[in-house]
């Protein structure tokens, strides 16, 4: 991963003014669930792109939603949600209601959600309406671990990640029943400086139904292949290769993409990892269009 050259200090000022930067095991079943009359079941899932840890434990103490409630919620589009979001008064309007969801609270460990793996957050019945916040209320334990080594993740005390949605970005499924991915950048989240490691949280969400998806197989095995770069002019998305070499990116947008795959094999005659003997490789022209997936097969990565 890239570090970010920054000080101790711009990093405590940062991360006070910080509330959220947002991007505007497999699925778990959501069947059985019992919708009442005014109500909605709304289903969050939670997934990872990916970061070069071995693990990143994230605290989750709550999860609420604010659900809109009113006829037009475009009424509500220049609402300061940032304020809202505090919780106090609840709101602009009366029809702005929170709503707090089922969740089991306590550690999840986002890297182990990867190529194509997510976990069910929440499954509940909430008020009727479009879902315009979601509040994420961290704890005081979450951790990353690197190279082994585990280190306390620093950010302010009682912090939140604020998610804010139009309200029409989730896949209606079934009758009443409404379901969201969450997908949270590990990559772009996490700042470390002078040894620590602090979270800047960088989050978006996506339906499967709506978005595409590219899968491949990178070879050899002994290539080790470190990271796999999916970009096109106006997104970029990670994906961290399983020891198989295979890899899913999912969420993506329609546009023409190319994969970037880096290799961190090295000559063992030589001291360090930057003497590589696979060459990089990139692979352009990959469209996605009406949500499909794309398959590379097997890419054989060539040496030097």
């Amino acid at each position: 991963m890239k570090k970010i050259k920054i000080s101790a200090l711009s990093v405590s000022l940062y991360m006070m003014a910080v509330v959220l930067f947002v991007a505007c095991v497999k699925s778990t079943s959501t069947e059985n669930v019992t919708v009442g009359t005014g109500t909605q079941n709304v289903s969050l899932f939670l997934t990872d792109g990916p970061g070069a840890y071995n693990n990143l434990f994230l605290d989750i103490r709550s999860v609420e939603v604010l659900v809109d409630t009113s006829k037009n919620t475009r009424l509500h589009d220049s609402c300061d949600w940032e304020r809202i979001g505090t919780r106090n008064a609840g709101g602009d309007s009366a029809s702005l209601v929170w709503n707090t969801l089922n969740i089991k609270a306590g550690l999840y460990d986002i890297v182990a959600l990867k190529n194509g793996i997510d976990t069910l957050l929440s499954a509940t019945n909430v008020f009727a309406g479009n879902v315009r916040l979601i509040r994420i209320d961290l704890g005081t334990n979450s951790s990353i671990v690197k190279d082994s080594v585990s280190y306390p993740l620093y950010y302010p005390n009682n912090f939140y990640i604020l998610i804010k949605l139009k309200g029409d970005e989730w896949e209606h499924y079934t009758t009443n029943s409404y379901r969201l991915w969450i997908d949270f950048d590990v990559m772009r989240s996490i700042i470390e400086s002078n040894g620590r490691f602090y979270l800047i949280p960088f989050l978006r969400t996506y339906v499967v139904s709506k978005t595409g998806a590219i899968h491949g197989q990178i070879a050899p095995s002994i290539a080790f292949p470190e990271i796999v770069k999916v970009f096109s002019s106006t997104d970029t998305l990670y994906a961290l290769p399983a020891k198989n070499g295979e890899f899913t990116v999912r969420g993506l947008k329609d546009g023409t993409y190319s994969v970037y795959i880096h290799s961190l094999a090295y000559d063992s005659l030589r001291t360090t990892p930057t003497n590589n003997i696979y060459l990089d490789s990139t692979i352009k022209n990959v469209v996605i269009k009406n949500a499909n997936t794309v398959n590379l097969g097997t890419i054989n990565l060539r040496r030097k």
